[in-house]
């Protein structure tokens, strides 16, 4: 006989999402629960179907070998199938856990290796070594395993006891109506022992805090909540698991003299209206040594002038931003006699260009110097 279809089993279509399969599945998992449905014969055999499609359509990989090559192709495509229903139960315990109610851990679940939390330090550094990259030295708590105890919470001189309840497996056979299932034992908390005679450096953790020092390399170019991740280097993990990683996030401080617009550098500098009219030469600063910046002739007021490949590096790349300098020219509030002269000269030289209302006031303005 052959078999049918999943998507028909779960009574999907096959572009249905895997949020979409999954609660298909947990239906059909109630529905046909073989202690659900002790009179039904059928029941059982419908219950491993479901779970079949499942263990298939719920794979993103196994599903795209299926939609490829069908039944045929998860034959040595890691697909196991099951021989009893407590495979199932196993291998489907947070789905049962979802649909009946109970906070599973699976078989041994609280004894698994499991790895470290993750841990995040705050750094702020100066606006310079974010340009330049340094290496900062840093102090995180920790939590390690106990020396005194080597990680056991119990006194020296002491061992830690099997749990009588759960006979040490961490896990104890619950029902609720027609449902069995293991969940985690509540007088160990699935640790599967119990410490009557703690230890007094770690209270009977098992593990105390310590600082450990770290060297964190900040590379050139970082910018405010840029996360560097250090792997291993977060807290311990349980029971043999792999210690979490720490991400270091960065505040980068306001620098006085640069702005900063992504990689780009900003910077504003005033000029004289001579000269922004006959033309400079600007001293200009940059992340290193000063430059010269030659400003043209009849530059305005707001122009920027980029000075290329003097900003900040890019992140894994080998080019940087640039260095924008904004001049304001600045006009004179006081002028001695002689200066006034000179510019009203200079006004009368454009008078040409001036309206009539502009040299009827400059040529009052001259008699009044002339005393006429």
């Amino acid at each position: 006989m052959s078999k049918r279809d999943y998507y028909e089993v779960l009574a999907v279509e096959r572009t249905a999402t895997q949020d979409e399969i999954k609660t298909a599945y947990r239906k059909l998992a109630f529905k046909y629960h073989p202690d659900r449905n002790p009179d039904d014969p059928d029941a059982e055999s419908k219950f491993k179907e479901a779970a079949e499609a499942y263990e298939v359509l719920g794979n993103q990989e196994k599903r795209q070998t299926y939609d490829r090559f069908g039944h045929d192709g998860m034959n040595g495509h890691g697909f196991s199938g099951f021989s009893s229903n407590e495979d199932i139960f196993g291998a489907f315990s947070d789905i049962f856990g979802e649909v009946f109610g109970f906070s599973t851990a699976g078989r041994g679940g609280a004894n698994r290796p499991r790895a470290g939390s993750d841990l995040r330090y705050n750094l702020e550094i100066s606006f310079r070594d974010a340009a330049k990259g340094t290496e900062v030295g840093i102090k995180i708590p920790v939590e390690v395993s106990c020396e005194a105890c080597d990680g056991s919470g119990a006194a020296p001189g002491s061992s830690p006891e099997t749990c009588p309840q759960c006979g040490g497996s961490g896990t104890v056979q619950q029902s609720q109506g027609f449902f069995r299932i293991s969940a985690t034992c509540p007088n160990c908390r699935g640790t599967g022992t119990l410490i009557t005679d703690p230890c007094d450096t770690c209270m009977g953790r098992g593990t105390v805090i310590k600082n450990k020092d770290l060297n964190v390399r900040i590379p050139a170019g970082v910018d405010n909540n840029s996360r560097l991740r250090l792997r291993g280097e977060g807290e311990a993990g349980v029971n043999g698991g792999p210690p979490g990683d720490l991400y270091v996030v960065i505040r980068v401080a306001p620098d006085d003299t640069f702005e900063r617009q992504g990689q780009n550098l900003v910077i504003s500098r005033e000029i004289s209206m001579v000269e922004a009219a006959l033309g400079y030469r600007l001293e200009v600063p940059t992340l290193d040594e000063p430059v010269n910046l030659d400003i043209p002739s009849g530059t305005q007021s707001g122009e920027i002038f980029r000075l290329r490949g003097l900003g900040l590096p890019h992140l894994g790349s080998t080019q940087n931003g640039d260095l924008l300098v904004e001049v304001r020219v600045k006009t004179p509030s006081r002028l001695n006699s002689r200066q006034e002269e000179l510019l009203r000269e200079f006004a009368e030289i454009e008078v040409g260009k001036l309206s009539n209302r502009a040299k009827g006031f400059f040529k009052k303005a001259k008699s009044k110097v002339m005393g006429e």
